[in-house]
């Protein structure tokens, strides 16, 4: 987080945290249910993973840090307004942050660690703006509405580790909706739709960052809907493993999943659908080198072959998890993906 932020919001921040020592402290389990929309097919057991329990590298033990609890065991607040969310996302302890309708920020705002932001009910929005991960950890992101950010929307960077992002929709961003770069680690992104958007995702920001992103960058991809968006689902370099199973890629223009730079990733269990190249690697992309890619259990329809090279260190190796069938992740993930499955 940049200095001036910090200065700008330190009389805030004082006040809002001789407000919070006053407020009954209510656990984000107590907060945080999940909901099925009415009338939506159940995805199949065990697809859906309870709030506030990710799946994936962002469940991990690693780097001081037991899994991804977000705030939990702090306050809840609601923040209605953009003064009180910047006040909320810059307070140094655990906070459950509970967004309630549509929030103007604009640039990218820094996030502090130990938060939970939650949007109420299925319209909570951040607008014109995005969230900035620098040296950050242990937070939950869910059930937003990122719209016509001017930037990135969410911008995992400078060795932040243990971000959950989660039943979010990205639509209209200028730049990324999801970047994990220089040095982040045990990211999980799930249950997201990526509604028409241009940049999806993108792990590792640049040809050149080989000396901070080379053994980081452990990422777990699942669950999400690639919905007519056209590119980086996500594209890759330096990273491994990159874990991406169980998403449904719809009419992806350009391609799918690009592994670069000798990364490596293990895809999965996904539906790929009216998408011309699903998976290239060995021929590179750009200017970007060849990466490694290892592919199973997909399913390809109207959709060109997927492009393998060498091997790739297991999932597996670091965390447990169920592979769906992938006959049925359209249906699935159409049912649980986005904003509204989960209420704040």
């Amino acid at each position: 987080m940049n200095t001036d932020l910090l200065v700008r919001h330190a009389p805030r921040r004082r006040l809002l945290a001789a407000a919070l020592a006053g407020t009954l402290a209510v656990t984000v389990a107590a907060a945080l249910v999940g909901t099925n929309p009415a009338g939506a097919a159940v995805p199949p057991t065990g697809a859906v993973p309870l709030v506030g329990q990710p799946v994936g590298f962002a469940s991990v033990n690693a780097l001081g840090q037991n899994g991804t609890t977000g705030g939990a065991g702090g306050p809840v607040v609601t923040a209605t307004n953009s003064n009180d969310f910047l006040d909320y996302i810059d307070t140094v302890g655990p906070l459950v942050i509970r967004v309630q309708g549509t929030i103007q920020i604009s640039s990218k705002q820094g996030v502090r660690p130990n938060k939970t932001i939650i949007g109420v009910g299925p319209n909570a929005t951040i607008n014109g703006g995005g969230l900035d991960f620098y040296r950050s950890y242990n937070v939950i992101v869910q059930n937003l509405n990122f719209t016509n950010a001017e930037d990135d929307a969410v911008n995992v960077g400078q060795q932040s580790h243990h971000i959950w992002i989660d039943h979010n929709r990205f639509t209209g961003a200028v730049d990324g909706s999801v970047d994990i770069v220089r040095g982040a680690d045990y990211v999980t992104v799930s249950w997201n739709h990526f509604d028409r958007a241009d940049k999806s995702m993108l792990i590792s920001h640049s040809d050149g960052a080989a000396g901070t992103d080379v053994g980081h960058l452990k990422v777990s991809i699942h669950h999400n809907f690639f919905d007519n968006s056209r590119q980086r689902h996500p594209r890759i370099r330096f990273g491994e493993p990159v874990h991406v199973y169980n998403n449904y890629f719809l009419g992806n223009e350009l391609y799918g999943v690009a592994s670069t730079e000798n990364a490596g990733v293990v895809v999965e269990g996904n539906y790929f659908e009216n998408v011309p190249y699903p998976l290239i690697s060995a021929s590179g992309y750009a200017d970007s080198g060849p990466g490694r890619a290892v592919q199973r259990n997909n399913i390809f329809v109207n959709s060109g072959v997927p492009e393998t090279a060498g091997s790739v260190v297991e999932p597996r190796t670091y965390y447990a998890y169920q592979l769906d069938p992938a006959a049925g992740v359209p249906a699935s993930v159409r049912a649980g993906a986005g904003t509204g499955r989960i209420s704040g």
